[in-house]
Formats: structure tokens, C-alpha cells, sequence
């Protein structure tokens, strides 16, 4: 084995890990965690939330464990919501969102179609956690989703890429790394800041006419970093900064997405900006 392949495999593993921490340990009993409550299809969205909620998970997350907090959380609300798996590989059970993010949001187009014919609601609204966050982005811009999604909340979307707090710069000392890491999890391939699939979603532009945009980030996300580079440019672009609206929230990458009530109430006023109501570090406890 050449000396450079004995290094690419740890670093290899090491980005694996990096990515696996962004899930939560619950993962591993996705098939038995409770999902009462959410996808179901009889729901019908009322006059005061109009549009289903379609909640769209992060690398190696799945339906169920993204979605443990949020999910009832807007269900007190009173919202229909919904949440699918995307991205799953061959013989990679529970662990999904690492397929070819132009194929997963394939999927998100046809789940969309689904939730719409089921609720009989002329728009849906999008909300995602990392990858979550960012691959629809794919599917308003190239798949004909803009004409079906009213709003796309992102928490902790890598629009620009995920560097993994720099550790995707030391790829380039490794030759051959990135290609192995694109034949065997191209999804996470994909997110490596200057790959071709984000470089084909973001050239014209970072959103599209008819959506509305909001990007809620934290400045301790060890994974989308530099943090700003989550944020989007366009004229209808909501950019947040968690510490901005609570100093004392120490929230990462993962803990924005799975249970952060403050970050939570920043997505229920993009929902529904009309009944926006201020939120702050108190919000934690609404």
C-alpha cells in the first residue's frame, strides 16, 4: 500500500465520523421511535395554517430522529407535517442523505407531490436541517419546486459547502481522497465546498423568484463553517444568527436541528411571519 493510502483511510473515517456526529444517538432505533402525530395523510391544514410542513433531514439522519422535537412542536401549532427519507445508499440501513444530492432531491419533488395530493393544499412549506436545508434549494431550482413551496427555513443549511471546521481543506494532500469519498458517500462528497453539484446550484444566484428564504445559523456550528457561509443572498432572504436573537444559546450544529425551542420559534415566524412574535432567549420556554 502506498504511504499516502495508509493516511487517506483514517482520514477518510475521520470525515465519516465527523458527519456521523451530526445525528443523534437515537439513530439507531429509528424503526421504533414513535412518529404519532406526524405524516398523516388524513391531515388537513387549516385556515389558519394553510400549507403542510415538510421536514427534510440532515446527512445521515432520518425521518424520525431529525424530527423528534420539531415535529410536535409544530403539531401544537396546529400544522400538518410531514418528514421523508432521502439519499439512502444500497445495504446502508437508518443512515440516509448519502446519495447524489441531485437524486435525493428527486425524491423530495415526489414526496412534495405526495404530502399535496394528499392535503389538497396548492403549496407546501420546507423545512431542513443541514443538508436538509440546503438540497431542496436543488429541487425549487431545477425541478420545478418553486411553483409548490411558499418557504424554505433552513437550520444550519450548508449552502455553501460544509469545510467540517476546515478539516475538507486537507483533502487536497491526500490525492485520491476525494474521489473516494465520492464513489462510496457521494452526498457528502457533494457538500465539499467547490464540488460541481455546488457550483451548478449556486451560479445565478442564490434563490429563486416566488419563495421565501430564511437562514437560521449559529455561530458554534462546527460543521457548515465558517458559519456565514450558510447565509443566502436575494431579496427575499431572512439571515439569523442565533446568538442575535439569544446571547446565551450555545447551540451547535446538531442541537439547532434536534431540540433548540429558541431556534424552533424562529422557524414557526417564518412559517407564519404575519403572527410573528419576538423571540428571545424566554422563547426557550413558549
Amino acid at each position: 500500500m502506498l504511504p499516502w493510502k495508509r493516511v487517506l483511510r483514517p482520514l477518510t473515517a475521520v470525515l465519516l465520523a465527523a458527519a456521523v456526529a451530526t445525528v443523534p444517538a437515537a439513530t439507531a432505533h429509528a424503526s421504533s421511535a414513535p412518529t404519532t402525530g406526524w405524516n398523516d395523510y388524513s391531515c388537513h391544514p387549516s385556515a389558519a395554517h394553510p400549507r403542510p410542513v415538510i421536514l427534510v433531514h440532515g446527512t445521515l439522519g432520518n425521518s424520525v430522529d431529525n424530527w423528534l422535537s420539531l415535529a410536535p412542536y409544530l403539531e401544537d401549532r396546529g400544522y400538518c407535517v410531514f418528514s421523508l427519507d432521502y439519499g439512502q445508499l444500497d445495504g446502508v440501513p437508518v443512515f440516509y442523505g448519502l446519495g447524489p444530492i441531485d437524486k435525493s432531491a428527486e425524491q423530495l419533488s415526489a414526496f412534495v407531490d405526495k404530502v399535496l395530493a394528499a392535503t389538497g393544499a396548492a403549496k407546501a412549506d420546507l423545512v431542513g436541517h443541514s443538508q436538509g436545508g440546503m438540497m431542496p434549494r436543488y429541487y425549487l431550482r431545477f425541478l420545478g419546486g418553486a411553483a409548490k413551496v411558499n418557504a424554505l427555513v433552513g437550520l444550519a443549511p450548508d449552502n455553501h459547502g460544509a469545510t467540517i471546521s476546515g478539516l475538507t481543506n486537507l483533502l487536497p494532500y491526500f490525492p485520491g481522497a476525494e474521489d473516494l469519498i465520492k464513489a462510496s458517500t457521494p452526498g457528502l462528497a457533494d457538500q465539499i465546498p467547490g464540488s460541481a453539484f455546488l457550483t451548478k446550484l449556486n451560479a445565478g444566484g442564490d434563490t429563486v423568484p416566488g419563495v421565501h428564504y430564511t437562514v437560521i445559523a449559529t455561530k458554534y456550528d462546527e460543521v457548515a463553517t465558517p458559519w456565514q457561509s450558510q447565509y443566502l443572498s436575494g431579496s427575499d432572504v431572512h439571515n439569523v444568527l442565533l446568538q442575535d436573537l439569544c446571547s446565551l444559546d450555545f447551540s451547535e450544529h446538531v442541537a439547532i436541528g434536534l431540540f433548540d425551542r429558541i431556534a424552533f420559534h424562529e422557524v414557526a415566524n417564518a412559517l407564519d411571519p404575519a403572527h410573528a412574535a419576538t423571540t428571545t432567549c424566554a422563547s426557550a420556554f413558549s
